[in-house]
């Protein structure tokens, strides 16, 4: 005995699972902050090395702004918060 055969039902939308971007925290070049008082920031709330913060900054006044950390909304919407309470120019958006 053969099972039947079921053909796809047409009337579905395709079911595939795209994984959803994670959201990034956009720190942007500003007048007033030292570009060592930006390092020391970004040590302090990411613990990134020395090195690390470094390079973000360098991109922060070289290129105008640069992506510091990616993640959950809501992990991003901490780090933007906690970028203007170090008095940093900070938003967040969708990666692309």
């Amino acid at each position: 005995m053969t099972a039947p055969t079921i053909a796809p039902d047409k009337t579905r939308p395709d079911e595939s699972v795209v994984p959803d971007r994670p959201w990034v925290a956009i720190v942007w070049n500003d007048p007033i902050n030292l570009m060592n008082y930006v390092v020391y920031v970004f040590q302090t709330i990411f613990g990134y090395s020395r090195e690390k913060a470094t390079r973000l900054m360098l991109d922060v006044h070289h290129k105008g702004k640069a992506v510091v950390s990616s993640g959950p909304r809501e992990k991003i919407e901490h780090d933007v918060y906690m970028l203007h309470s170090y008095g940093l120019w900070a938003t967040m958006s969708k990666d692309s």
